[in-house]
């Protein structure tokens, strides 16, 4: 059996870590939004992995509603630096989100011009790929550098993630 105290812990570092990333995230950017902070599964029927996604308006708190940035459970167990790049992608959908502007259609699936330029504003590199445009960023070195601390904080945190679904 595992050390029950050992397992508590792993929910809430993760959480605490994400939340306190998005927190940076939105003291750099002002027009990323405050957000309910949700992890599950990221695989299952859809037939890519889904590492996270924006959705506003999705939580009740009070008389206002809140986003949402899911975080898919599989991708934590990529390194920091690509963690970072899936909240700083998150991010700028929520700029988009703020700024009452689209930056992708199809569902969400198609990443437009705008959406690159909102990446790239906060500090990620696009690249367009396949047919749903601008929706590959990565995290350039200069990003890295100005996140060293949350990175630090993430790599601690990322010490568990959920396996895929099997497909059928």
């Amino acid at each position: 059996m595992a050390n029950r105290t050992q397992d508590a812990t792993i929910s809430p570092r993760l959480v605490t870590a994400l939340d306190r990333t998005w927190a940076v995230i939105q003291a750099r950017h002002p027009d990323v939004p405050d957000v309910v902070i949700t992890l599950g599964a990221g695989s299952g029927t859809g037939k890519s992995l889904k590492l996270g996604h924006f959705a506003a308006n999705r939580w009740q708190q009070g008389d206002g509603q809140l986003p949402e940035m899911f975080v898919g459970g599989e991708g934590l167990s990529r390194p920091a630096r690509d963690v970072l790049g899936t909240l700083l992608h998150e991010g700028a959908h929520g700029v988009a989100a703020t700024r009452d502007i689209q930056d992708t259609s199809r569902q969400g699936r198609f990443h437009n011009a705008i959406a690159r330029a909102l990446a790239e504003e906060l500090g990620l590199a696009g690249a367009k790929i396949g047919n749903i445009g601008w929706s590959a960023t990565t995290v350039p070195d200069a990003t890295a550098a100005l996140y060293r601390a949350e990175l630090r904080r993430l790599d601690d945190a990322l010490v568990a993630f959920r396996h895929a679904e099997a497909r059928n």
